[in-house]
């Protein structure tokens, strides 16, 4: 099955190479490193832990962990790979002081994975969220790596695919030495295909743990100064949004400007991948609204802009704190949404569409406290009313706005531990021995 699963894996990917090559922005950044060409690395004789995120979202998550890390054990050496350009633009903003190396993590093909585990040479490997790799996991077994999955998650559409292969993912599986699962669902989902259930525990979810830091908090003063932010005038902001989303919130904006009401809105909008920008930037200017690029030279007119593009990446959680209204996207259309914990951090009010399948325990734990608004499913042709009424309803009624931002706060807070019940299973794994790690 391991060769069934290489040859088609590595065929597919060479069938995929145009496509690559047309959207070179988003697929060839790191390509070279994919094919298992690093920079130069040593780890000099220091025990090796590879920590691997996939993408903006799990690199944020594993902030405490990394730091913790860090800090408790400063001999270790710390990697940190990713398979997104965004989450890679990411890493490299917070953990260059922390990580000795950030790259991509390779093409699952058997000699590319070992050329990459040879240089590197692992003691410890910690996966983000569960990706599993066939390839991957197997060769670090045969290189004496000890496998960590933490904060792991397992959706049940993705647990249903893995069982049509569950003897394939069972032998996958015994590379995994423990799995620290979010939820007692997502662990007997792993258990389900095949791990032995004496290594999967349960310790809640990372992003309870994220907290705003100094760094996030001086650039919200600066977009408050530079876009002119103010407590007068009411702001929302549309995060992480997908196609055809940003027409339907524009719509909704233009709506809530022919009403007459005074005190309007301005907004933010965020589009989830950035090669999207310029394709949201032109969309702003056939609404007629005035707007600005964040990257933009900075000009007087900033502060009049009706919309606000953030064409960056990693700068969205200083913008929530001057959020009235936070609008998390990917889930108006059915992709499963974006995380709705990075708002509730900042103590905002939190709306959504319907598909929130990526993060359905989150949702339906901020649903039972009446911490967030999640609209049902609806025809195309009236999402735009609907976000328009919400909206408007949301902004006229300041005590429903304030105690859905309080109890979503209050979830965050209620929720938090899940690093340190981690850490304390990880401990055995990183306690260090002369350049040994035992476990």
């Amino acid at each position: 099955m391991f060769f069934v699963y290489s040859a088609v894996y590595t065929i597919s990917l060479i069938a995929l190479l145009p496509y690559f090559v047309l959207n070179r922005k988003k697929y060839l950044s790191g390509f070279k490193q994919r094919l298992g060409f690093l920079p130069e690395f040593s780890s000099k004789g220091k025990p090796v832990v590879w920590i691997h995120c996939v993408s903006v979202g799990e690199t944020n998550a594993s902030r405490p962990l990394v730091r913790t890390i860090k800090k408790r054990y400063p001999k270790l050496l710390l990697v940190v790979s990713v398979t997104t350009k965004t989450g890679y633009d990411l890493a490299r903003e917070l953990y260059k002081n922390d990580a000795a190396l950030i790259f991509y993590i390779p093409f699952d093909i058997p000699f590319i994975v070992n050329k990459v585990m040879r240089q590197i040479k692992p003691s410890l490997i910690l996966i983000m969220e569960t990706e599993i790799w066939f390839n991957f996991f197997r060769s670090a077994r045969r290189n004496r790596s000890r496998v960590v999955i933490v904060n792991g998650r397992l959706s049940e559409k993705s647990a249903g695919r893995y069982a049509l292969i569950r003897k394939t993912m069972k032998r996958v599986l015994r590379s995994v030495d423990l799995a620290l699962m979010q939820t007692s669902k997502d662990a007997h989902r792993l258990i389900s295909l095949g791990i032995n259930s004496r290594k999967v525990k349960i310790t809640g979810n990372f992003k309870f743990d994220q907290k705003v830091d100094k760094n996030e908090l001086s650039l919200t003063a600066y977009f408050k100064e530079r876009f002119g932010f103010n407590d007068s005038t009411p702001l929302i902001v549309a995060a992480s949004t997908h196609t055809p989303e940003e027409k339907w919130i524009l719509d909704a904006f233009k709506q809530m400007y022919l009403s007459g009401k005074q005190n309007l809105p301005r907004l933010v909008l965020v589009p989830r991948h950035p090669e999207r920008f310029d394709e949201v930037g032109r969309l702003i200017e056939e609404t007629g609204f005035s707007y600005v690029r964040r990257t933009s030279e900075f000009g007087i007119d900033d502060e009049l802009a009706d919309v606000v593009l953030l064409d960056t990446i990693g700068e969205l959680r200083s913008i929530y704190p001057l959020a009235d209204i936070v609008f998390v996207g990917g889930s108006l259309i059915p992709h499963g949404g974006q995380s709705i914990l990075e708002p509730a951090i900042a103590g905002r009010t939190i709306v959504t569409g319907y598909s929130l399948t990526n993060f359905e325990a989150v949702a339906n734990e901020f649903a039972a406290r009446e911490a967030f608004v999640r609209l049902p499913e609806l025809e195309k042709d009236i999402v735009s009313d609907r976000l328009a009424a919400k909206f408007t309803e949301l902004l006229d009624n300041k005590e429903l706005k304030e105690k859905l931002a309080e109890n979503a706060f209050r979830v965050m807070k209620d929720n938090r531990g899940a690093t340190a019940k981690t850490l304390k299973y990880l401990n055995p794994f990183l306690q260090v021995s002369g350049n040994v790690l035992h476990g």
